[in-house]
């Protein structure tokens, strides 16, 4: 991972950008397309969005301007919870690539799983929706397919009535709150894990610890927590609207965490936790 730009492959053989720019609560304005054209610039290649962020608009409109052919950057996106289901699903994308105004994706996700009632009813809910994505990835307009909030006992019964199985699980992933049952779930069986909320919602900028080895290393506590979620082989999507906290956070190939410390960072109590249990999330 010499570079921001250079990254993970996938079971598919695809390539994921080790740091993407997350969008979530970003409005859909020409400032997003500025923060992304600068992004562009400082050498991020990877853009996370979703349908419910509401800004896939503009998003579009800043890879579709930023100066660079469209192969260059990676375009995620996701499915939101009313569109589950095998119809709604495509129905859905279609209506993400006519709102980005790209004409193919790079990963799609589904956002949440269905938790919601009866095993057997909800297990139905995520086959059919996955159904749809391997459709939709079969059809050429999407690189990669995968799913986001995905713990054990979702995947399991998704897995076994699966054709291609997901090449991509997005959690939250950070110090204080690794879900490595999980994690390590998925990276047994090819599935890339991608980190969202990877600075704790800011808690860990603030940290003692992080702080303390910011020091040591001569970099912000942000890149600490981020190089963390790197030598964990997990992708990192950072969200910031400051261009210089953008810039640092793309700059995490000039140092490494020792052993010692990756597991003094892995042992963090309970830290930065969003609260979202993907088997409560039914909004």
């Amino acid at each position: 991972m010499p570079t921001i730009a250079s990254g993970f492959k996938l079971s598919n053989g695809v390539r994921i950008p080790c740091i993407g720019l997350g969008t979530w609560q970003v409005p859909d304005d020409q400032e997003l397309v500025a923060h992304i054209h600068d992004a562009i610039e400082i050498g991020y290649r990877h853009i996370d969005t979703a349908h419910i962020y509401g800004n896939e608009r503009c998003v579009g409109e800043a890879v579709r301007t930023c100066g660079l052919p469209r192969e260059k950057i990676f375009v995620t996106s996701k499915l939101w919870n009313t569109d589950r289901g095998y119809k709604e699903t495509l129905a859905a994308f279609d209506l993400t690539l006519k709102t980005l105004g790209l004409e193919y994706l790079d990963l799609y996700l589904i956002h949440w799983p269905a938790a919601k009632g009866e095993p057997m009813t909800w297990q139905s809910i995520n086959s059919g929706t996955w159904r749809a994505m391997e459709e939709i990835y079969k059809s050429g307009r999407v690189r990669a397919i995968g799913v986001s909030n995905f713990l054990i006992h979702h995947l399991v019964p998704l897995l076994a009535r699966a054709n291609i199985a997901p090449m991509v699980n997005q959690l939250e992933f950070h110090p204080g709150y690794m879900q490595l049952p999980t994690v390590q779930f998925c990276q047994q069986r090819g599935i890339q894990v991608s980190a969202w909320s990877p600075l704790g919602r800011g808690a860990l900028i603030r940290h003692p610890v992080l702080c303390e080895l910011g020091k040591k290393y001569g970099v912000s506590s942000a890149q600490i927590s981020l190089r963390w979620c790197l030598q964990h082989g997990a992708v990192a999507l950072p969200k910031s609207l400051n261009p210089q906290r953008r810039r640092q956070n793309a700059d995490l190939f000039s140092f490494s965490l020792s052993k010692e410390d990756m597991e003094r960072l892995d042992n963090l109590p309970q830290t930065g936790f969003s609260g979202l249990d993907p088997d409560h999330v039914t909004f």
